[in-house]
Formats: structure tokens, C-alpha cells, sequence
């Protein structure tokens, strides 16, 4: 069906926000942990919410990770939120020895800041580079809950920044992919109109 997005199901997403957010912009939430429907979507969102090594866990055990891989290298749409985002990189800290999915150069990496941690709350957006979803959102503000951020070895897939006593990598992309360390579902119009833009996305 035309505006379809399937939201992956692992145990460890906020799934009903996504999928509530999704319906929201006009397209048609699929949740699901379904291979068959993954292998088949155009377009995928990988939520994530908790601990890195448990996520990475969770979806070597339900068998998605070469699902992910694959469609990811297929050049179909694939969207990172909050956690889905740091499991594109190699590692982090918050898990030691636990690999991610490895679709990026880097390791996520504990906030090191004079602020409270976790980052938690509403934090202006700094665009660095062309991203098809957060093209209009340069300055406005999304929300972010975490304590641990991305660092990219290639700094030039950092699409957006945010300044919290120390720069964070808020957003990254290349090619099909793009990942938001912000909950886009929880971020207002702002939010609502970059999942719209994953949704008219044209790849």
C-alpha cells in the first residue's frame, strides 16, 4: 500500500508514539518484527529506547539485523530515532564490547558536559549540512532524552548539532539513510513535519 512505514518491532521502541506521529503526517503505521513485511517495506523506521547492548541483543535475536542490513544497502528509505540512531555506529561506551550495526565509522560516546545528564528536554537545532528532513528546521527546537551521543569518524555525515555545554551530533545522514538522536514524535510541528518529509522522500 502507497504511504506505507514500517516501524520495527524489538521490544525496545516507543512504538505507539512512532506509529501515532506516523498516522499523524497522512502514511500508515506497519509495526511489526516481521522479516517477509521488512524485506518488503520501501521505507523503515528503527525506534530505540533503553540500553544499547540490550537493543543490539534483542535484534540479533529476533533475527533483524541482516534484514536491516540489507534493506539499508538496498538504497530503500531508512529513518534512526533516538537509540536507532547510535545502533547504526560501531560501538558505545554505554555497552563496552557489544558491536553495532556498523553502517557508520564511529562510536556513541558518554555526554561529558557541566549540565545535568541525561539530556533531557528541548534543545535548539544548529543544521551543518543538507538533510532532506530537517532542511527547515535550522534553529528549532526538538527533544532529546539521552546520555550518551554519536562521533562520527566522518565528520561530514553530522547533519545537524545542538550546543549542550558541549557540541552533540543531533541528527547524521548519507544516501537513503537518515537518523535523529532528537524523538521527532515528541517534537511538536517541528517533528511532525521531518517524518512528513521521510514520508514524501523520493530515493
Amino acid at each position: 500500500m502507497k504511504n506505507e512505514i514500517v516501524i520495527i518491532d524489538y521490544g525496545m521502541g516507543n512504538l505507539h508514539s512512532v506509529s501515532k506521529a506516523v498516522e499523524a503526517v497522512g502514511a500508515v503505521p506497519i509495526v511489526t518484527a516481521d522479516k517477509k513485511i521488512i524485506a518488503a517495506a520501501e521505507k523503515i523506521i528503527l525506534p530505540g529506547v533503553g540500553a544499547f547492548g540490550d537493543c543490539m541483543k534483542n535484534l540479533q535475536a529476533t533475527g533483524l539485523v541482516p534484514e536491516l542490513i540489507k534493506h539499508i544497502k538496498s538504497g530503500k528509505g531508512f529513518l534512526g530515532i533516538c537509540l536507532g540512531m547510535q545502533l547504526l555506529f560501531e560501538s558505545s561506551e554505554e555497552s563496552s564490547g557489544v558491536a553495532g550495526l556498523g553502517i557508520f565509522k564511529g562510536a556513541v560516546k558518554r555526554l561529558t558536559t557541566e549540565y545535568k545528564v541525561p539530556h533531557m528536554g528541548w534543545n535548539r537545532l544548529k543544521l551543518k549540512a543538507a538533510s532532506p528532513l530537517t532542511a527547515a528546521a535550522d534553529g528549532s527546537y526538538v527533544y532529546f532524552v539521552h546520555s550518551f551521543h554519536a562521533v562520527p569518524e566522518d565528520s561530514n555525515i553530522i547533519t545537524a548539532v545542538c550546543d549542550y555545554g558541549t557540541e552533540i551530533t543531533a541528527a547524521v545522514g548519507r544516501d537513503n539513510i537518515q537518523a535523529l538522536q532528537f524523538h521527532p514524535e515528541k517534537s511538536g510541528g517541528v517533528g511532525l513535519k521531518m517524518l512528513q518529509a521521510f514520508k514524501e522522500w523520493k530515493l
